[in-house]
């Protein structure tokens, strides 16, 4: 395998799912698995298609109580192609599947320079030769409402007749994730299909409560052989087009098939079903189609270059495919958020989290455009967060863990432990902490881009939310003289009340209160950085009172943070917990990432141990250099120095399950900033999440694209150890020996295209030569000033 092709040799049922995600295709609009044309949805195959943003509400009986879940809807398949033999006596055969006819020499190629899934396989059908079949799709980049599916047969030593099937399929649920299988999954209603001559098939439907309307439209042609019987056979949830082809030993035969997809979401339209088919109809041949799309990706490839050596490289290549997929130019101008899974499975039904954390660093650098767009997600939905927090008796925004179409909290009450076979309170909307996420990606995207306007007027409103949330949330304690924020849960997701308490929650989780009195902090900054004209309509407009940053001032000095034995506690009364016996429990068990499942089916609680699900203290170290941390612990009235870091790392690094792909990446990045030797290997277990499906059948549920950016983001900034402030690049690298060479291109307030290498112990900064002004770089011991057109090498001191 070359390092832009991936490759699966055999037809594997057991892994299809797993292949299906990694290989869907998407170009930020709409994306579609890597299911086989030919196979239904069931227990080995799921097909599914997804468009940004379309999500759907039903109402479900969860052990006697009626639940509403909001989901990402899967939409009509347009995928499916079969076709069957004529056997020798002229009776058809049956259609052919990989799972009931043979198969032989079944090979699939992910080309991530394309973008083009191309499979090849060969069958010998009963009382006929072998027929050779190579299929190539695209979800094309250039124009997001179009896909097409190429198929060429080959009669390799006979010569008869074939019928082929080309069809969309609406007769469809959300079947991606088994353990939704008791809820409501119908999301389609509506469906109408019909046809318009001579060689296309259309199907017209919407979604149940949203009223979302979803129209395909699907042309089939073939070429290369001559005479071709043509049906079109529209059903009340199927639009299929009958084609019987003659084939001529040795003579390739050409089957196209072009999707247009429109919805009622669309700009510029007035009526999906029309604008379907005029677009399908007009759509350019499968040949020019490819070069459109294959230029279309040359173009982001320029833009989002990455050079890595090795296997390490192949996947972070992999990652940031994945990531264009889902987060292309063409999202910028749409209404999403960052799907937590992509748009390549079901799993936290398409729910938008906090995930944008570790993809924006990324996108800020290379995609300016799609990260303002997606914080212009958060903000259109600034009002329903200040509802929220309204109704909750609270002031500022109080936004949801879990958002979907509109901002209203989409956290499930309750979930399913696969284990036990139980239904359980969720308490996960508790994570408050997303709010700190948003102010962060605000505050990075304007450092980055020097976008001050955005600074200044949508990001600054929502900045003001937020810390005007945390300031409210805050109360005083008269006992301590400190500020507590009680009732929480933090990222570890395992804890989420004391043992037993009545009542969910937790007190004072660290990371919450220091990502809290930081947001203070930025808010604070952000007035006095305003020009009074500015400062006095942002305050007229979000209403603040004179006596507010007073507050916010205080409560940023004073927030508790608690500690024991010497290291920051996860929470108050963390220290307390009991310690739980882990070699016990991996001699029991394969895999105890989710220990909270264990324990639960074992009648225990994992709210009784000192265990984490993933990094919750330590995501600290994640955003914050330890300098910066410092500074943030000094001004709450505490000493966070390179030993107190230490000893919190060694705990917690001895107390964590890692049941989140989140975890392994960003201890891998504190360790490596800590210079510590174990950091490859969490490293490693970053890169290799998905592609090793190391949790176990998640990975066909969708990919975790949080963990996919985040690894990007590690080479980008954690190794580097870049920064972009002060009208500069500031850089710190890191050495990690696995990785100690790499190269990338990245765009710095207005330098479009500088370089940064990394080899043989030296930084190589290149400016080029079509930008107007030098770069001024800053590191630990010196600063130097890069003209365009100029290569400036730095040699990096010795660990």
């Amino acid at each position: 395998m070359s390092e832009w092709t991936w490759e699966w040799e055999g037809y594997d049922a057991a892994g299809e799912r797993l292949r299906e995600s990694l290989c869907t295709l998407g170009n930020g609009y709409f994306a579609t698995r890597g299911a086989l044309p030919e196979c239904r949805a069931g227990l080995v195959h799921c097909p599914g298609t997804y468009v940004a943003g379309c999500y759907n509400r039903l109402e479900s009986t969860v052990s006697g109580r009626q639940v509403i879940n909001e989901d990402m809807v899967n939409l009509p398949n347009w995928l499916p192609l079969r076709f069957r033999v004529r056997r020798p006596g002229g009776r058809w055969g049956t259609w052919f599947t990989p799972d009931t006819h043979s198969v032989l020499n079944h090979r699939h190629v992910l080309d991530l320079r394309c973008a083009t899934l191309t499979r090849a396989f060969r069958h010998r059908a009963d009382g006929a030769g072998a027929l050779a079949v190579e299929q190539t799709r695209v979800v094309h980049m250039g124009d997001p409402h179009l896909a097409a599916l190429r198929t060429v047969f080959t009669a390799e030593d006979w010569s008869g007749e074939i019928e082929i099937e080309s069809r969309i399929d609406g007769d469809v649920i959300n079947g991606n994730v088994h353990r939704y299988r008791a809820l409501e999954r119908r999301q389609l209603t509506g469906v109408r299909t019909g046809s318009h001559e001579p060689h296309t098939v259309w199907l017209d439907c919407r979604t149940g409560t949203s009223d979302i309307r979803i129209a395909m439209a699907a042309r089939t042609t073939v070429t290369g052989s001559s005479p071709v019987t043509s049906v079109l056979h529209p059903t009340r949830r199927r639009a299929a087009h009958r084609l019987v082809v003659p084939l001529a030993a040795g003579r390739p035969v050409t089957v196209e098939k072009t999707v247009a997809l429109h919805t009622s979401r669309d700009t510029a339209i007035g009526d999906p079903l029309g604008a379907a088919i005029d677009r399908g109809a007009t759509a350019a041949g499968f040949a020019d189609l490819l070069d459109s799309h294959s230029a279309a990706w040359e173009r982001l490839w320029r833009r989002a270059e990455i050079q890595v050596p090795g296997r390490a490289g192949r996947i972070l290549r992999l990652h940031l495919f994945h990531l264009l997929q889902t987060l292309s130019p063409h999202t910028a101008d749409l209404d999403v958020g960052v799907p937590a899974r992509g748009l390549h499975g079901e799993a936290y039904r398409g729910h938008v989290f906090w995930d944008e954390l570790f993809v924006l660093p990324y996108l800020n650098l290379h995609f300016p455009e799609v990260s303002r767009g997606l914080l212009d997600y958060r903000y259109r939905r600034l009002p329903r967060a200040c509802r929220a927090a309204a109704e909750a008796g609270r002031a500022g925004a109080m936004y949801p863990w879990q958002s979907g179409s509109d901002g209203r909290e989409e956290t499930q009450e309750r979930h399913l432990n696969p284990r036990s076979g139980r239904w359980l309170p969720d308490h996960s909307r508790l994570q408050h902490h997303v709010g700190s996420a948003i102010a962060y990606n605000i505050w990075q995207y304007c450092e980055a881009t020097g976008d001050t306007e955005y600074l200044h007027t949508k990001g600054a409103e929502m900045l003001l939310q937020i810390a005007r949330f945390w300031a409210g949330l805050a109360v005083h304690d008269r006992d301590t003289g400190r500020y507590r924020i009680r009732g929480v849960v933090g990222p570890d997701e395992y804890h989420d009340a004391y043992p037993g308490a009545a009542r969910p929650g937790l007190d004072d989780n660290a990371y919450t209160n220091v990502t809290a009195a930081w947001v203070l902090v930025r808010a604070l900054d952000l007035l006095r950085l305003l020009p009074a004209w500015r400062r006095e309509e942002l305050c007229d407009r979000v209403r603040l009172d004179a006596e507010e940053p007073a507050r916010w001032d205080e409560v940023s000095r004073r927030l508790l943070v608690p500690f024991h034995q010497g290291v920051i506690s996860q929470f108050e009364g963390y220290g307390d917990l009991a310690e739980l016996d882990w070699d016990a429990y991996r001699a029991r068990y394969d895999s105890i990432r989710r220990l909270d499942r264990i324990l639960e089916a074992e009648g225990d609680t994992v709210n009784r141990y000192q265990a984490s699900k993933q990094a919750d203290v330590l995501m600290l170290g994640h955003l914050f250099s330890l300098a910066e941390l410092g500074r943030l612990f000094a001004r709450l009235g505490y000493v966070v120095d390179d030993e107190v870091w230490r000893r919190t790392v060694d705990h917690y690094l001895r107390r964590t399950s890692h049941g989140s792909t989140l975890s392994g990446l960003v201890h891998g990045l504190v360790l490596a900033k800590a210079r510590r030797a174990e950091a490859w290997q969490y490293v490693q277990e970053a890169l290799e999440a998905d592609v090793a499906d190391i949790q176990g059948g998640t990975t066909g549920e969708g990919i975790h694209l949080g963990a996919m950016a985040g690894t990007l983001d590690l080479v980008q900034r954690g190794l580097t150890g870049l920064e972009t402030r002060e009208d500069a690049l500031w850089l710190d690298p890191v050495p990690l020996p696995a990785l100690s060479e790499y190269g990338f291109t990245l765009r710095c307030r207005g330098h479009w295209g500088v370089g940064v290498r990394r080899r043989s112990g030296q930084v190589e900064i290149h400016v080029p030569q079509s930008e107007e002004s030098p770069l001024r770089v800053v590191l630990a011991d010196r600063a130097v000033t890069v003209a365009p057109g100029e290569t400036c090498t730095l040699v990096l001191p010795e660990s």
